[in-house]
């Protein structure tokens, strides 16, 4: 969720010393060079065949498959509340992505009815409308 938080704000949490370019390996599921991460660290994969996008360094349960790459790896700092944040946003997408997912903002049978809340543009209410205003202060334009 990390991923789509980030590109939803347009913010990765880099500053230009934390943007790595060069040629890396991915093996046996670590990526090297990797002497400018930190473990439990999230970082952006550019330039990848098989693994662009946000990973955690040191994450087992994060898989990566095998490769060597052009690219960049850019060294992420994200605010300990953007991370508790993005599990909120999981919870919820968890919790109303299916029901949020059906073409039908209302729906009625046999007496009973129902509808969904819609966003401005008359859609269905997405994560993105239920907490941009949280999100609002870590956004670039």
């Amino acid at each position: 969720m990390i991923d789509e938080i980030c590109t939803e704000l347009k913010n990765w949490f880099v500053t230009d010393g934390d943007k790595h370019f060069g040629t890396f390996t991915i093996s046996d599921g670590r990526i090297a060079p990797s002497d400018f991460l930190q473990q439990g660290q999230y970082y952006r994969v550019i330039g990848s065949v098989f693994n662009d996008g946000v990973h955690r360094y040191g994450d087992d349960t994060d898989i990566l498959t095998p490769e060597i790459f052009k690219g960049a790896v850019w060294a992420m700092r994200v605010p300990y509340a953007v991370v508790q944040l993005s599990v909120e946003v999981d919870n919820w997408v968890k919790n109303y992505g299916e029901i949020l997912a059906s073409p039908y903002t209302s729906e009625s049978f046999a007496g009973y009815s129902y509808s969904k809340a819609t966003n401005a543009s008359g859609g269905s209410v997405t994560w993105q409308d239920v907490f941009r205003s949280r999100l609002n202060k870590w956004r670039k334009i």
